[in-house]
Formats: structure tokens, C-alpha cells, sequence
């Protein structure tokens, strides 16, 4: 009787443990997504990269087009992106006064694409973007002018 009576009280205790540790375990899982969307993201994946491109290239355009077109003198144009099979892509008008600052951007997020077509096997059409001839102020925004406009 003496046994059994020192067992009941380590009974108690090993179910009290025993039920704690079940439900401290349970919450475990909180931080983890709910959802496949919600993952973290692979820096590895082409989606991935691509975004990345795609923000570098918004910033670009945001810091470009953030000044108002006035006088077109005092506005240039660079080549930006890369096709897969050489030459750019499109080009960009930008004022001179940011040239300093603009032109590595430009430069850097075209080296990108090249590496991430490289990568990635991207193919393109591989015609010729010609380049334009001058910018033109039209409400404010600066206009690329091709040779056929």
C-alpha cells in the first residue's frame, strides 16, 4: 500500500509534465506561412531576379522622370537594358544634371540583364532599337524623337 501511495503522487507529476510540454509545442508552428505565396523568397529563382530588375529599372525611370521637361536642351538619352542577342533594349531621357549620378544606375541595371539573360538562357527577337534622334518636351515629359516620328 506504501507503493502505491509514493506512485500516485510521481503519477501526477509525469501527467502535469506530460501535458504541459503538449501544449507548449502546439505553438511552435505561429511564425511559420499559413500559405506557399507567403514564403520567404529564393534569391536563387528567375522570379525573384526578375523583380529585382524590375525595381532597379522603376527606380531608374522614377529618378528620371521625377524632373518636369521644360527646355529640351537640357535633357539627353541613354541606352538602357540589353536584348539577349546584344544592343539595348530601349532608351531612356533623363535631365543633364543627373548624368553623374543616372548614367552608372543606367549602366549597372543593364549589366544585370545581361547576366540574367545570360543565366537564364533568355532569347530575343534580336532587331535593331534605333536610337533616337532627340528628346522633345510635350506637357512637361520628356519624348524620345526616332528618325520616323
Amino acid at each position: 500500500m506504501k507503493k502505491f501511495l509514493i506512485h500516485i503522487p510521481l503519477l501526477a507529476l509525469f501527467t502535469t509534465l506530460s501535458l504541459v510540454s503538449c501544449t507548449s509545442s502546439k505553438n511552435l508552428d505561429t511564425n511559420l506561412p499559413k500559405d506557399i505565396a507567403e514564403r520567404p523568397a529564393d534569391e536563387d529563382s528567375q522570379k525573384y531576379e526578375q523583380a529585382q530588375l524590375d525595381k532597379l529599372k522603376a527606380s531608374i525611370e522614377s529618378e528620371s522622370s521625377g524632373e518636369k521637361c521644360t527646355n529640351s536642351s537640357e535633357w539627353t538619352f541613354a541606352p538602357m537594358r540589353a536584348k539577349a542577342c546584344g544592343g539595348p533594349q530601349q532608351y531612356i531621357a533623363f535631365p543633364k544634371k543627373i548624368e553623374t549620378s543616372i548614367l552608372p544606375r543606367i549602366e549597372e541595371y543593364t549589366q544585370k540583364v545581361k547576366a540574367f539573360n545570360e543565366k537564364y538562357n533568355i532569347t530575343s527577337d534580336c532587331m535593331m532599337v534605333m536610337p533616337p534622334t532627340s528628346v522633345k518636351c510635350i506637357k512637361e515629359k520628356a519624348q524620345l524623337i526616332t528618325a520616323e516620328q
